[in-house]
């Protein structure tokens, strides 16, 4: 890890090694995607960030709100990369909100699982007809 102000890193690549994305290639289609905004803008891929800089995250449904504490070229263990940043309080308390929401009403059919059974596959087309 380092924390040196002159030293850089591609967006894409800090958001691997932080643990956002399982592969660089997917954090670098968030970032085209525009999940990804540096210091309140669009930005590209290769963008090179330092540490200081404010990013916000969208990963599924949630949403990140994160300042870059260090950088480090390699992924470490996830308690090591959360090193690399910092969240902001505000954001904090509005994923713990979304989560509790999300625990409390889950969206409709999170519960079902594989194919559906005889039975269920009787009333499906017992409905559509």
């Amino acid at each position: 890890m380092t924390d040196a102000g002159d030293v850089r890193q591609r967006i894409d690549t800090w958001l691997w090694a932080a643990r956002f994305y399982k592969t660089r290639s997917l954090a670098a289609d968030a970032v085209d995607g525009g999940k990804v905004r540096w210091n309140g803008q669009a930005t590209k891929p290769a963008r090179a960030l330092k540490s200081g800089d404010e990013l916000e995250i969208s990963v599924g449904e949630l949403r990140w709100t994160v300042i870059v504490r260090a950088l480090n070229p390699q992924r470490r263990p996830a308690p090591e990369a959360r090193l690399l940043y910092e969240e902001t309080p505000q954001s904090a308390e509005r994923r713990s909100r979304q989560e509790e929401l999300r625990r409390l009403a889950p969206a409709p059919g999170t519960g079902l699982k594989g194919r559906p059974t005889k039975r269920a596959g009787r009333l499906i087309r017992g409905f559509n007809e």
